[in-house]
């Protein structure tokens, strides 16, 4: 069978911005070690594997593989497979797009932007906080004094699927010199706590933004990642649990991407409704590249 590939930039407000991703369309599924060398040979991020033809609960069948492994939920891809879908696979479709992920269904909705084109969001499964972690151990494996982590906020392990360390910074210039030494992280790793750390501070480059962000992670090696939907959608938890932001109710835009030349802006709603912490992702979706599998 004939298998459609597209790349889109995730999180971008101009092309070759954002986040990267590859989104594989067929009719049938391929085989799980050639989604994984697909996969591979892709080398973004992540790679996602979407069915044409949608489940029984109107939901298409997606499956998500990083360089190194498969992933049960991660931001970008969920933004950008609904856009593929919307525009490749059922153009003449209305509404959200619903798609059936190893945590469940995540439906994506379009929303019109002002400065034109469409914003798609998509509501976080529920996010589980985690342990903390003491600053003094992590700063020298993220290359940072533990004086550049803010003591008003912990160091604390998120997951939904999958998981990462929040770490929030007390400056820009703390940000900009953080890296992930995996050796020295490899302690922490040794407890249980995932080499995958989103970094955050307060202070940006733009004064329309509201914070700026890194998220490094393991796979074949240390990668950073342009912009990260699903780092988002923890840091959204994180903020409303420990208050970093007054009041109930948050929408701020997160500037990433500027350390790796990708400039990216992801947008988060969080609020707390009847006690439960609802999260929402959003950002904008550029096409680059359309082909076929040979």
């Amino acid at each position: 069978m004939t298998h459609r590939f597209y790349i889109v930039d995730v999180f971008a407000e101009q092309p070759y911005a954002g986040n990267q991703l590859a989104v594989v369309v067929g009719e049938d599924e391929l085989a799980d070690e050639v989604m994984q060398q697909i996969a591979a040979e892709t080398n973004y991020s992540e790679t996602t594997f979407v069915t044409s033809v949608p489940e029984a609960d109107d939901g298409y069948r997606v499956r998500v593989f990083t360089p190194a492994r498969e992933i049960d939920f991660t931001g970008h891809p969920i933004l950008g497979t609904a856009w593929v879908v919307r525009h490749h696979i059922a153009p003449d479709g209305a509404g959200p797009v619903r798609l059936n992920l190893a945590v469940g269904q995540v439906t994506v909705t379009f929303e019109s932007s002002d400065n034109g084109g469409d914003v798609l969001w998509f509501l976080a499964p529920p996010v589980t906080l985690g342990a903390t972690c003491a600053a003094e151990r992590i700063a020298a494996a993220l290359g940072v004094a533990a004086e550049d982590i803010d003591a008003n906020f912990p160091v604390q392990q998120l997951s939904s699927g999958t998981a990462a360390m929040i770490v929030p910074l007390r400056s820009l210039k703390a940000l900009r010199q953080s890296r992930l030494d995996l050796d020295a992280y490899a302690p922490l790793a040794a407890e249980g706590f995932p080499p995958l750390v989103y970094l955050f501070c307060s202070e940006t480059r733009s004064p329309e933004n509201d914070l700026s962000a890194r998220f490094f992670f393991e796979a074949h090696g240390v990668r950073e990642d342009p912009a990260t939907g699903n780092g988002a959608a923890f840091l959204g938890a994180y903020l409303l649990e420990h208050r970093v932001f007054p009041g109930p109710d948050l929408s701020i835009r997160i500037e990433q991407g500027h350390e790796v030349q990708r400039p990216s802006l992801v947008m988060l709603r969080a609020r707390m409704s009847d006690g439960i912490r609802e999260v929402s992702v959003g950002g904008r979706v550029i096409p680059t590249v359309q082909g076929v599998l040979v």
